[in-house]
């Protein structure tokens, strides 16, 4: 036995060489191509309600998307009003049973899907194209014909009550509602991202109706139907489901204004093994000069796997395993945040390398390989990003709902590609002003609060501690 693995060994060997010819080189990669949004119709029904079409992709698949202006922004004080109701549209509709439901989207090749964000509540199903005005026709009786059944309520309130009981374990979820409630203020909506048990417990089913009825409506609402799909067909379906919905209300315009840093606010885990960083700045507006720079910057400094700051507090550090940063955009509202979970005893170290790579980008142009690789990523990703039906819809809809042009898409890519490294470090000086820093640090601050305070660029910051909810 032993010699005839010798001998397999060495035949290995000997056929190594044959296995290890040389390749030619890979074809050099070519200019990134401009994104071209493909034909699409967009019209409005009588009632107000938006309706796009986007023939699209060659797999005989639509989908479905409903976007209601009824989200966690329009709750008032009932946070978490609109993740209920949300819940309870799936309980059944028009007739059909939440099983009813389920089995005919089941049928159609999909699954119904319902839930509510900051701005918008969405009902989606992704189907067979054949079943396009079938599915239609689902996602209009259960936006406009739900059952809301009482007695499935004290059920859903309790699954609710369940992911909020674990949201509310996770340092990450307590270290967004601080952020959220430090830009925003405890009495604006955006504010208010988690209620209290005792809150969602309080809810009624006439709170649910009441926020159906009030809060949704055809002038709220767009639909968007991707894919491969009959057209008149479909536009027969969509005037036959939604054609008698009530207008309803305008979509809600809130004003969001940033509280002004610096400051940093403090949430204690006792013995946490690591600590929980959310860095914010203010953000220029979806759409505004300076928001293509503002993201090749963001791409750069923290925003790619290879970005400066994931390069070095990631991978030369080892601080922590996955930073990031972003810009969040709303309707008149943009916000840039950095946010990580580094070891509890290097937390200060690790900030002072963030600090240091905003500097870096802020005084030094970008070296021209780094910058051109960094926006042919991102030319690259926008593509790739946008190569199904289901996500070209949701960037059409975000589109939509921050007002950009039509055209937005087609010129994504191009002025990518124009930005420069002289104007990333503008926008660099002008996004990232660490005396107005906003800091949330969720950690053990007996250990963290001496090393936080050590920090030339946090001496004269004013230190809060506070807690969620």
């Amino acid at each position: 036995m032993r010699r005839t693995l010798i001998a397999l060994s060495l035949a290995l060997t000997a056929a190594t060489p044959a296995l290890a010819q040389d390749f030619p080189p890979p074809p050099p990669v070519g200019e990134p191509k401009p994104f071209k949004l493909p034909a699409t119709e967009t019209f409005t029904l009588a009632n107000g309600m938006q309706v796009t079409l986007v023939p699209y992709g060659i797999a005989p698949k639509t989908m479905v998307s409903l976007r209601v202006r009824a989200g966690n922004a329009v709750e008032g004080e009932q946070t978490w009003l609109a993740d209920l109701t949300a819940e309870m549209l799936k309980e059944g509709a028009a007739g059909r049973s939440s099983a009813d439901l389920a089995t005919a989207a089941a049928g159609m090749g999909g699954e119904l899907g319902v839930g509510a964000g900051t701005q918008t509540t969405q009902l989606s199903i992704n189907v067979l194209s054949e079943h396009a005005p079938d599915a239609v026709a689902l996602i209009g009786d259960v936006a406009i014909r739900p059952t809301l059944p009482p007695g499935e309520l004290a059920r859903i309130k309790a699954n609710l009550a369940r992911q909020l009981s674990v949201a509310l374990s996770q340092p990450a979820t307590l270290a967004d509602a601080a952020l959220a409630r430090t830009i925003y203020g405890p009495d604006h909506p955006y504010g208010r991202t988690i209620p209290s048990q005792a809150q969602l417990a309080a809810y009624t089913i006439d709170d649910v109706k009441r926020f159906h009825t009030g809060q949704f409506g055809a002038k709220r609402a767009h639909l968007y139907i991707a894919g491969r799909f009959d057209a008149a067909a479909v536009k027969a379906a969509v005037n036959k489901a939604f054609g008698g919905w009530a207008a309803g209300p305008e979509p809600l315009a809130l004003a969001a204004p940033h509280q002004p840093g610096p400051r940093v606010m403090l949430i204690d885990r006792p013995d946490a093994p690591q600590t929980t960083l959310r860095l914010a700045f203010d953000a220029s507006l979806a759409g505004s000069d300076a928001d293509i720079p503002q993201r090749v910057t963001n791409e750069l400094l923290g925003g790619a796997f290879s970005s400066r700051i994931t390069t070095n507090i990631r991978e030369t550090k080892g601080y922590t395993y996955s930073p990031n940063s972003a810009v969040a955009f709303g309707p008149g509202d943009a916000l840039w945040t950095f946010d990580a979970d580094v070891t509890t005893n290097v937390t200060g170290a690790a900030l002072t390398e963030v600090f240091k790579e905003i500097r870096r980008m802020q005084t030094e142009p970008a070296p021209i390989e780094e910058s051109k690789g960094i926006r042919t990523y991102m030319a690259g990703l926008f593509a790739i990003s946008n190569s199904t039906s289901s996500a070209l819809a949701n960037t059409l809809a975000t589109r939509d709902l921050l007002g950009l042009p039509g055209d937005w898409t087609d010129r994504y890519v191009p002025a990518v590609l124009a930005v420069e490294p002289a104007a990333m470090m503008a926008s660099a000086k002008a996004r990232y002003p660490l005396d107005k820093l906003t800091l949330v640090v969720v950690g053990d601050l007996k250990t963290v609060e001496p090393q936080l305070k050590a920090l030339p660029e946090l001496a004269n910051v004013p230190f809060q501690r506070v807690t969620v909810p």
